[in-house]
């Protein structure tokens, strides 16, 4: 059952973005390790995705809310496993898991398709083809 509209995903998105980037200063385990970057890098790298995806809070339109999810389900699998994967679980995973499992449940509740929203694709596409 796909209930969060995808405006309110994108809110998600970017929230969860920046929770990301300064979850190992929150959480204290900030460090030089992977421990530290996975998140960093993740949560910048979703900012950055959000920023392209045809929803109501992406400036460009370019991916799609369904590759958009895609993109979220594998980033949050990989962030959910990321202390065994990496070998930083003896000194940290729970962070982690959590966030990333609410990350992958986003993406099993989340709508494929904006509301009330045409796709800047979309909306492209029906302006230049009256072009002479």
């Amino acid at each position: 059952m796909r209930i969060i509209p995808t405006k309110i995903h994108g809110i998600l998105d970017y929230v969860m973005g920046l929770l990301l980037i300064a979850a190992p200063w929150i959480f204290g385990f900030a460090g030089d390790g992977t421990e530290t970057l996975i998140p960093v890098i993740l949560g910048a790298s979703t900012i950055l995705y959000s920023l392209f995806t045809n929803y109501e809070l992406g400036i460009s339109g370019k991916i799609s809310m369904k590759t958009h999810l895609a993109i979220d389900l594998v980033s949050g699998v990989l962030l959910a496993v990321s202390p065994w994967l990496f070998g930083f679980s003896e000194y940290v995973y729970l962070p982690h898991v959590i966030l990333g499992l609410t990350e992958v449940a986003a993406v099993l509740l989340s709508k494929t398709q904006p509301e009330h929203f045409p796709g800047k694709s979309d909306y492209n596409r029906r302006n230049t083809s009256h072009a002479v």
